[in-house]
């Protein structure tokens, strides 16, 4: 998940994903170590080997860290690694804390380190300075190409493809054409997201529009319930997310409305309210990482993998309550997307971004959302989509 970051510095990043039309890598398989110069490696034994984790929040969340664990496991399984072996520090904010937590781990040993949040990234930064015979591996930042460091690297998954199969569930099950959206932040990772949730629904429902309202925060349950049912009672009667709880679950529960989640299957969180979730197998990436530092192969710059490879993929559907023909029609976006058929972003399309940018994809034509970059670049609201508050 990602934070605070200067605007700035944002759109020079998304400036690459407006090349539409030009020569790029095939989506999902943008893995590139060019940029930076590797130091010579040296293999870690498997028995000896430290790996750090910096989370900031807990699987307590039961979305977006409780993902992240879960890929964390995974790795710990597939490569055999014991339990002493791998060191977590949990609830870190996007401050100071990072750098004590990156500290702490460094010097108790490790030989790799996974910060999960946006905002963890300049900390990030300057630990791998301080500490270059450590590989350090943040998820959802942007900096790695361009900061000259053989030690440091971004990754994600792009988890716009899941959304805009989820989307299709909401486009079919809604009664009021009215989808609303629990989102993060204004920034371009959340934004891409729910874009792509709502070009899903609306490839199946060309009638239906969404509101979006921010939470200003990652995981606050408390104001996701809040803001949920604020667009609950504006006739929305599918809430979708991009925040870290599942208090948008539970809230669309309680007032008798469908919800589509996100990192975590939801239906155990709302049984009657829960269609179905988009999620990241975080597992990929990390056993692959880790794995790089024990055979001391070079780790890619920048990674990022989508639902050809597995790296996205959909909780399954909740057929209690999805409406009819629902699976049908994923199943032929899914063998669309693989045959690379479908483009979430494609023209004729237009949107606006938060500060003033127009960006119009002609028709025949699409947005090479993260082909060349892993972090998201799509920042642009559509039309059917507004933001309220």
């Amino acid at each position: 998940m990602k934070r605070r970051i200067l605007s700035a510095l944002m759109a020079l990043v998304m400036v690459a994903g407006l090349m539409t039309g030009c020569s790029a890598p095939a989506a999902g398989d943008n893995s590139s170590s060019e940029g930076t110069s590797q130091a010579e490696l040296a293999p870690v034994s498997k028995d000896e080997i430290k790996v750090g984790f910096v989370y900031i929040s807990d699987s307590s969340d039961m979305g977006y860290t409780y993902n992240h664990e879960l890929g964390t496991k995974e790795m710990q399984e597939a490569l055999g690694l014991r339990d002493d072996q791998i060191i977590s520090k949990y609830n870190v904010p996007e401050g100071a804390e990072c750098d004590t937590a990156l500290r702490e781990l460094a010097e108790s040993g490790c030989n790799i380190i996974f910060a999960n949040s946006f905002g963890h990234e300049s900390y990030v930064i300057e630990a791998a300075k301080e500490y270059p015979e450590v590989q350090f591996c943040h998820a959802t930042g942007y900096q790695a190409a361009s900061s000259g460091l053989s030690n440091f690297h971004n990754y994600f998954a792009s988890i716009y493809e899941a959304r805009y199969l989820a989307g299709i569930a909401a486009g079919l099950k809604t009664e009021t054409n009215k989808l609303g959206y629990v989102a993060a932040f204004p920034f371009a990772e959340v934004i891409s997201g729910y874009t792509a949730f709502y070009l899903g629904a609306k490839s199946v429902n060309p009638d239906v529009t969404m509101e979006i309202m921010y939470t200003n925060s990652w995981n606050d349950p408390t104001v996701e319930s809040q803001v949920a049912k604020a667009l609950i009672d504006r006739g929305c009667d599918v809430i979708s997310q991009h925040s870290d709880s599942t208090a948008p679950a539970t809230t669309a529960e309680e007032n008798g409305v469908w919800q589509v989640g996100y990192n975590n299957d939801m239906i155990e969180a709302a049984p009657e309210a829960s269609l179905i979730s988009a999620r990241i197998d975080w597992g990929i990436y990390v056993t692959e990482a880790v794995q790089h530092v024990i055979d001391g192969t070079e780790i890619p710059t920048d990674w990022c993998k989508g639902y050809a490879d597995g790296a996205v993929y959909l909780s399954p559907l909740n057929t209690n309550i999805a409406a009819e023909g629902t699976q049908e029609a994923i199943d032929a976006a899914i063998e669309q997307l693989k045959a690379g058929e479908l483009h979430v972003f494609a023209g004729p399309l237009t949107g606006v971004s938060p500060d003033g940018q127009t960006i119009e994809i002609p028709e025949g034509d699409y947005y090479h959302e993260q082909e060349e970059q892993s972090a998201p670049s799509w920042q642009y609201i559509v039309e059917g989509c507004t933001a309220v508050e």
